[in-house]
């Protein structure tokens, strides 16, 4: 954006008079989930774990099932006595298991990541619930509101009989 329109958009947006410019955001109505203010991404620990599954167990059937091992033997035979179609066979062999290999990479990829983001997004509520309940004892510790006058707060716990007050 040039610096010209930039002072258009402002003036234009003074023009329709105070408070309503906005420079971070859209106007709700312009938003397309504007309905739901947590917006339409959501995720889930069971959402990342199935996909992971899901991933974790099309890698293990692409090695199991799609490996081709005798496609390879038969062209190496062929090539071998002499027919063209052995050099034919070798190469796509050779083709299908590198494109094998890359689905696979991904299926392991996807598989891995669903496990860290589960793992990283479960240490983040940890880090978060410990993070907000410290606050939440520090902050009954400053409430002004938390008794009535003359009684102890009882956050700090009841003392011992040899303290005195």
């Amino acid at each position: 954006m040039a610096w010209d329109e930039w002072e258009q958009l402002k003036a234009s947006a003074a023009e329709k008079g105070p408070a309503r410019m906005h420079l971070n955001g859209l106007p709700p109505e312009d938003r397309p989930n504007a309905g739901n203010p947590q917006g339409d991404l959501q995720v889930h620990q069971k959402d990342l774990a199935a996909i992971g599954d899901h991933a974790f167990k099309l890698y293990n059937r692409l090695w199991k099932e799609a490996r081709v091992t005798t496609t390879d033997a038969a062209g190496t035979d062929l090539a071998g006595q002499g027919f063209a179609l052995g050099k034919a066979l070798q190469h796509v062999s050779t083709r299908w298991d590198k494109q094998l290999g890359s689905v696979m990479d991904a299926c392991a990829l996807i598989s891995n990541h669903m496990d860290f983001t589960k793992n990283a997004h479960a240490g983040d509520e940890v880090f978060i619930e410990r993070h907000v309940s410290s606050i939440h004892a520090l902050d009954a510790g400053f409430d002004e509101n938390w008794a009535q006058a003359g009684r102890k707060n009882e956050i700090y716990g009841a003392k011992d009989k040899k303290d005195k007050d």
